[in-house]
């Protein structure tokens, strides 16, 4: 439980009494790789740290294309948004890639910390902007940035991902088909 408490005292600072009553409300579970611990179609109930192992959010188009949101490693947080605002289906599944060590946070348990930990109320938001800022960044990226670019990006910002993930998810997570990502990743070992 070190690595959540490390993971909120980069933003605030809790008693140990606080972090005492955190810990009374998450509970940690062990995934093996492949599984979906949320599925579109389901009410997101939970907010999801990852001690161990690594997620992706993904939807699935019409067309049954995947299209992947985000990716979420050792000391991340990853959960379906809008349908934990909301409390209404979302449209995204959660995929276990990698064995993983997941903590969850229900959303009663998260409401209730608020009234007894405001500083957590806090925290929540920070990561909330945090999430909205590297969206909008992202989506900014896909509208004004080449392929190669965004690839390019994508390896400096997440440099631990590239031996990790399949080169489809990351085609996918950069906005293009996985024969292009193929065409252009030989093209740039050329270069």
């Amino acid at each position: 439980m070190a690595q959540i408490l490390d993971n909120i005292s980069k933003i605030v600072t809790l008693s140990p009494e606080e972090e005492l009553l955190f810990l009374s409300k998450i509970e940690t579970k062990h995934y093996k790789a492949k599984t979906i611990i949320l599925s579109a179609g389901e009410v997101c109930k939970h907010s999801y740290f990852v001690n161990s192992g690594l997620l992706r959010s993904f939807n699935i188009n019409d067309n049954i294309v995947e299209h992947v949101l985000s990716f979420a490693c050792e000391g991340w947080w990853i959960g379906d948004m809008y349908s934990l605002l909301s409390q209404k289906p979302g449209n995204l599944f959660i995929e276990v890639l990698e064995d993983a060590e997941v903590v969850l946070l229900s959303k009663e348990n998260q409401e209730e910390l608020y009234h007894q930990i405001p500083k957590l109320e806090r925290f929540f938001r920070i990561i909330v902007e945090n999430s909205l800022v590297s969206y909008q960044e992202r989506l900014m990226d896909n509208l004004s940035l080449t392929a190669e670019e965004r690839f390019e990006k994508f390896c400096k910002k997440y440099p631990t991902l590239i031996q990790k993930v399949p080169q489809k998810q990351i085609a996918s997570f950069i906005g293009v088909t996985p024969e292009f990502f193929s065409k252009m990743k030989s093209r740039l070992l050329r270069k």
